[in-house]
């Protein structure tokens, strides 16, 4: 099965209630007034895209019904396709090696997972990855990391017995730059973001790569799960406060039927998707492609 494929299964669960609910209200519109965008801003705000993305794309859906004279919902459908594709569609900053990512969200979200998913992926394109087992505050993390290490063949920098995160960091950095390793990628502990303690814990791993690496481009890349939905978005704004995070790493969509959530996460946070996934199988994270996005969702 293609990644479209694959994509467009995992979105079945948003599919059957959000693309349902436009067609049923394209069907049954004759004309198009306000009881047709009140009826389409109720329904992007059911699936989650926020409220703010929904009345402002509505609004900009009924510019372009007015400019274009466009008489048939069917009509309106096609652009309102065009308009959410362009609301996701922020262009990702180009990579520079060497990299180094660090891995940030809340526990349960699959950052572990989604480490060992990244490291295959960059692997197979050729590049020298090595990981950093830098949660030191859930029993077995560095564990369930040696466990993709070695499933990735790559290597692992482990913590120690009372070790601190930004220690391990250390460590990791002076390993990668003597090894010349194109991609270090930090895990990091599930960090609840009332926690003041560990969100500084963050702040100090960032300025240790900063001070050691400064010749490395560094990714702060927070892992959503997009079951949480809005939720998910609060948790964002608190690990923007703590790091500078540059983009989103979406799990757990083929999860939840309100898959608007990765419209809103462009919005509300101002950050591009860089990766979804759709499944639990290795090759279900893939590069976010906004375009395609829309179109396996209609």
């Amino acid at each position: 099965m293609g990644f479209f494929a694959k994509l467009k299964e995992g979105l079945k669960k948003t599919r059957d209630h959000f693309t349902r609910n436009v067609d049923d209200l394209v069907e049954n519109t004759e004309t198009i007034d306000d009881d047709f965008y009140d009826s389409l801003t109720d329904i992007l705000i059911l699936a989650d895209c926020g409220a703010n993305v929904a009345e402002d794309v509505v609004e900009r859906l009924r510019e372009r019904v007015k400019k274009d004279r466009i008489r048939s919902a069917a009509q309106a459908r096609e652009v309102l396709k065009e308009l959410l594709a362009e609301e996701m569609d922020i262009p990702q900053p180009e990579m520079k090696w060497p990299v180094v990512m660090m891995i940030v969200g809340v526990n349960g979200v699959g950052k572990t997972t989604t480490i060992g998913k990244l490291a295959l992926r960059f692997q197979e394109q050729g590049r020298s990855v090595m990981l950093a087992a830098a949660d030191t505050y859930r029993a077995a993390a560095d564990e369930q990391l040696a466990v993709w290490a070695e499933r990735a063949q790559v290597p692992i920098i482990r913590s120690h017995s009372g070790q601190d995160p930004a220690s391990v960091v250390y460590d990791a950095v002076q390993s990668a730059k003597n090894k010349k390793t194109d991609l270090l990628i930090v895990d990091t502990a599930g960090r609840l973001h009332n926690k003041k303690n560990l969100m500084d814990e963050l702040s100090k791993m960032r300025r240790v790569i900063d001070r050691e690496f400064p010749e490395a481009s560094v990714q702060c890349m927070m892992v959503l799960d997009a079951t949480t939905g809005q939720n998910g978005i609060q948790q964002a704004r608190q690990f923007q406060e703590a790091t500078r995070i540059g983009g989103i790493i979406m799990t757990k969509l083929d999860g939840t039927a309100k898959g608007g959530i990765a419209i809103a996460v462009r919005r509300e946070l101002n950050l591009p998707v860089w990766y979804i996934g759709v499944g639990e199988g290795i090759d279900d994270l893939q590069p976010f492609n906004a375009r395609e996005f829309v179109d396996a969702l209609f």
